[in-house]
């Protein structure tokens, strides 16, 4: 018991002192594989497809724009923008059988969390507004979010 609890002590401490940006490549990769997979059910890929695009999105802007930023940025935005579509994802299948009225509300609180709440202020609408311009994504969400205050927003209000 004692060995174990050593191993799993010493797995923990390996684990957090990994690279910087590596929560958010394994976060990119991991979605990657699951929209590479044939056999990846279409709602399941088409969260995978918005991670793997607002992740890259993510990722160029920091170079462009704050190039001097911590790795550890991304990462918590990598966590943010997964906590958000987690519970995007928990409260619609909560509300699965409630009226379709009120379903569409809770999907433009998020969408309103994700549009209100910019973290690089892109010009380029076309392009940081392509899933929300699309009414066959699941996911309608901005890829210019800041996620942790978007993911903050709608945790505030559903309290």
């Amino acid at each position: 018991m004692k060995r174990l609890f050593l191993g799993l002590l010493l797995a923990t401490v390996t684990t957090v002192g990994a690279s910087a940006q590596q929560v958010f490549l394994e976060m990119r990769n991991k979605a990657q594989a699951i929209v590479s997979n044939p056999s990846t059910a279409v709602m399941v890929r088409q969260l995978n497809q918005f991670k793997v695009d607002a992740l890259n999105y993510m990722g160029m802007k920091m170079k462009e724009e704050m190039p001097d930023s911590s790795a550890a940025f991304l990462d918590r935005q990598a966590y943010a923008m997964h906590a958000f579509l987690t519970h995007y994802m928990q409260t619609l299948l909560a509300h699965r059988t409630a009226p379709q009225k009120v379903q569409v509300e809770y999907i433009r609180h998020y969408v309103d969390a994700s549009i209100s709440n910019p973290l690089f202020r892109d010009s380029d609408h076309e392009l940081v507004l392509a899933y929300y311009a699309d009414g066959n994504s699941l996911t309608r969400f901005s890829l210019d979010t800041d996620w942790q205050r978007a993911l903050l927003a709608v945790s505030t209000e559903k309290k």
